[in-house]
């Protein structure tokens, strides 16, 4: 796709790739080779029907094309732009062979962008639950919260989401940049499934405000908790409380959903430095990484223990980092952040790494090289090596087993926890993971939840 200079969208929050245009679209889905197989298919966590979205773009029926689409996703224009297709459907299209699959990210953003802009055009349902439906809470408006609810909506429950922040849309919301996730794609999305007949309640902290055991006097018969990992992990070394210390999470909180990238419309408190270091490689990173570059930064580094084969993030995202002109310090490892008599961070000391043997994750392990410290001055350290469960609510339910990280212990094909009526899934099962696996949970719950309410 067509993109925004280097030079210049690093001055701006705007959206990097512009997308496709209908002549763009339709010649891209031409290529389409519309294989028996479909293993395209296969390859989605949400089961959209690829080869017929993609086909009806090609005929220019684009009513259709996002009909299909929505038939099993609630949320394309988020897929669109920030699925790693790349390691599900495109990676298994026929023509990754040759080394071109369909693009079929920006086809779904194509299509989802074409409805939002012609939406008198395309037929909007409102399903109504009937008076006998039974009731289901759904915990947490992130990606598999929102999935569960809509399915569930569809088959005719009446669902009700109760979501901690002031606005829904999980990690969409308060962790991915405008530039990558605009705001408005997850206002609209999120607005559909509102009108479609599922209730939102933000501001309600399930565990403090209401408990499970009052929901369920409330005449809820089932939930399915999807509050995500919001608990950021940090290093343990000296200085990780001196100022100018982040987590990636209150950074990305801090410029998404208190809106610090419309500064100085919104006056959030957010100081970064000329300075800055991110601590980690995923897409966490190098959102944080290019969000600081973008709110003033004279330079931004990567500091990284493996090397960038290893990297978790996208592919797109590191070389969308490299040409804005980030740099990657790679084998290295901190140590110590240092800072001055006032508190403020000074720099940060780390050591270089080799690698050894593979470990647990498959990655091999980084290994400290004796007599290699070295500093690199700073004023800004953020630590983006992930996130964990938020104790809040899990410590009002009893007889709810988590695994040794705190994590809720779930069946991941159908959801089920050890407590018969509650179902779980998305990051908080996992750990910190992708949007569409989250999304993929979300449909596995909303199948077992109707199969346990109609046994």
């Amino acid at each position: 796709m067509r993109e925004q200079d280097p030079k210049q969208r690093i001055k701006n929050f705007n959206e990097v790739p512009y997308g496709y245009n209908k002549e763009e679209a339709m010649a891209e889905a031409a290529r389409c080779l519309q294989c028996k197989t479909q293993p395209c298919v296969q390859g989605c966590p949400v089961e959209i029907d690829i080869p017929g979205f993609i086909l009806a773009i090609k005929e220019e029926r684009f009513s259709d094309s996002i009909k299909i689409v929505k038939a099993t996703n609630n949320l394309p224009a988020v897929c669109g732009r920030v699925c790693p297709q790349e390691d599900q459907c495109e990676k298994v299209c026929v023509l990754e062979k040759a080394g071109k699959p369909i693009n079929i990210g920006a086809l779904e953003r194509f299509i989802s962008d074409w409805e939002r802009e012609n939406r008198s055009e395309v037929n909007k349902e409102n399903i109504a639950a009937g008076e006998a439906a039974a009731k289901v809470a759904v915990i947490g408006a992130g990606p598999a919260g929102l999935t569960c609810a809509s399915d569930l909506n569809k088959m005719g429950y009446k669902v009700t989401i109760f979501e901690a922040l002031h606005k829904p849309g999980g990690v969409l919301a308060y962790g991915i940049p405008e530039f990558r996730l605009p705001k408005n794609i997850v206002t609209d999305e999120v607005d559909e499934i509102e009108a479609s007949g599922v209730e939102l309640k933000n501001n309600y902290i399930i565990g403090k405000i209401k408990k499970i055991e009052d929901l369920r006097e409330d005449g809820y018969k089932a939930f399915f908790i999807a509050s995500g990992a919001g608990l950021p992990y940090f290093m343990n070394i000296p200085g990780e409380n001196l100022n100018g210390v982040y987590s990636a999470n209150e950074f990305l909180t801090r410029v998404n959903l208190m809106k610090a990238y419309l500064f100085p419309r919104y006056d959030t408190p957010i100081n970064v430095g000329k300075k800055v270091a991110v601590v980690g490689a995923g897409n966490v990173a190098m959102d944080s990484a290019r969000s600081a570059l973008r709110l003033g930064a004279e330079k931004v580094s990567i500091v990284y223990r493996r090397t960038e084969q290893e990297m978790p993030a996208r592919i797109d995202e590191i070389h969308h980092a490299q040409e804005e002109g980030i740099e990657f310090h790679l084998l290295t490892s901190p140590v110590q952040i240092s800072g001055d008599e006032t508190g403020e961070v000074t720099k940060l000391v780390c050591l270089k790494n080799k690698l050894g043997e593979p470990d647990s994750s498959g990655r091999r392990r980084p290994i400290s090289i004796e007599g290699s410290e070295f500093e690199m001055e700073m004023d800004t350290v953020i630590i983006a090596i992930g996130n964990g469960p938020n104790p809040v609510l899990l410590e009002t339910i009893d007889g709810l087993k988590l695994n040794k990280w705190g994590n809720i212990e779930a069946n991941e094909e159908n959801c089920e926890t050890s407590i018969e009526d509650i179902f779980a899934g998305g990051d908080i099962v996992t750990g910190a993971a992708t949007v569409i696996a989250a999304m993929g949970a979300g449909k596995h719950a909303a199948r077992s939840i109707d199969k346990f309410l109609k046994s």
